[in-house]
């Protein structure tokens, strides 16, 4: 069987997983933290990257998460607990979809209906979906040398507009706007949650895990750059730029003789969240058929299923993302920490304690 190497592992965590950062959550961190955005952006992005440590070694086992929960609870809660991951994913790939079709609507058709312009999307999540885990990783192989040069070249337009001195003085937002700014940005960071599906297909390599940690820390930094740069070229009014990335880069100063270049870089990222946001529809599939068997034509039918759910959802909050978005990273938020961080390391724990056991 094919497997995802740790090449492709690597170019995900450093180079794909930071595109997912670049829409609306520099203007949600700017809300609520104002020039301190960068604190609550800094702690997620070292509480993931110990996730994913513990995601990566996991792997080294070999084993789906089904079998790691059948083996830590037995058949009959693995099932049941397989359901539930798969259900968070579904719910996680709720906010993505509805922030890509915004954007896409917005920056690219402006003139189309929003049905119009996004819905070819979901046909798109339903193939991913009925295809191998594998095939995402070999896609990994160009989007992520194209998420570089596309994230290059953004912050190589912006970084000269930008007065870097707005981000002072640090602390001014105090503890409070740090831990709103940390809860309401947790919803965008799931990454390690998103490799758990994998678990079972990743060619485990020594010393992986702790690499994987800091790839995903690598590309962090990109992003602590980006989002100073944003919060340098627009201050105050940050929290009213709601496509972050695809709005830096138009005040380049050689833009009125060269025209908008910059939309090369802008498509090249498009196209990388594309496949981004697909990963958690991906995940929520995989799962469920981990957990009820591989049959024939269910991938298939699974992915129709799946994609014609959200595609619904994505009707029926066509004009209420505000709400969606209050609600997610508001209400609800609790939700993204107790999958993406306290699940994996609760799954090591088992498989430690597990592991004890055997050897006694």
């Amino acid at each position: 069987m094919n497997k995802i190497s740790s090449r492709q592992i690597y170019l995900f965590l450093a180079c794909v997983a930071p595109v997912g950062k670049l829409i609306l959550l520099p203007a949600q961190l700017a809300n609520f933290s104002k020039n301190d955005l960068l604190f609550p952006l800094l702690a997620h992005l070292l509480l993931q990257a110990a996730a994913v440590f513990c995601v990566l070694l996991l792997a080294k086992k070999g084993q789906t998460l089904y079998d790691l929960l059948v083996r830590a609870f037995g058949k009959i809660v693995a099932k049941m607990l397989s359901t539930v991951f798969a259900l968070f994913l579904l719910f996680a790939a709720l906010l993505p979809l509805l922030e890509q079709k915004l954007f896409v609507q917005n920056v690219f058709y402006d003139t189309l209906p929003s049905v119009v312009s996004f819905a070819p999307y979901f046909l798109f999540a339903a193939f991913v979906c009925a295809k191998p885990l594998a095939g995402f990783g070999r896609t990994w192989d160009i989007l992520g040398p194209l998420a570089a040069v596309g994230l290059i070249g953004i912050l190589a337009l912006s970084a000269p507009n930008a007065d870097y001195a707005a981000l002072m003085p640090a602390g001014a937002s105090g503890g409070a706007g740090f831990l709103k700014g940390a809860a309401a940005g947790f919803p965008w960071f799931y990454d390690a949650a998103l490799l758990i599906p994998m678990l079972g297909h990743i060619d485990y390599k020594k010393g992986m895990a702790w690499k994987g940690a800091l790839f995903y820390l690598l590309g962090g930094a990109f992003v602590i750059f980006f989002f100073a740069t944003f919060y340098g070229i627009f201050q105050e009014t940050a929290v009213n730029q709601l496509f972050a990335f695809s709005a830096t880069s138009k005040y380049y100063s050689g833009i009125t003789m060269l025209g908008r270049i910059d939309y090369v870089f802008i498509y090249a990222l498009a196209l990388v969240m594309a496949f981004y946001c697909a990963l958690p529809v991906q995940g929520c599939a995989e799962c469920a058929l981990q957990a009820y068997g591989r049959k024939k034509y269910l991938p298939t039918v699974l992915g129709i299923l799946i994609s014609a759910l959200l595609f619904a959802l994505s009707l029926l909050l066509d004009y209420k993302f505000a709400d969606v978005l209050k609600v997610i990273s508001g209400t609800v938020f609790w939700l993204f920490p107790v999958f993406c961080l306290a699940v994996p390391a609760l799954l090591l724990l088992f498989l430690i304690k597990g592991g004890r056991r055997e050897t006694a």
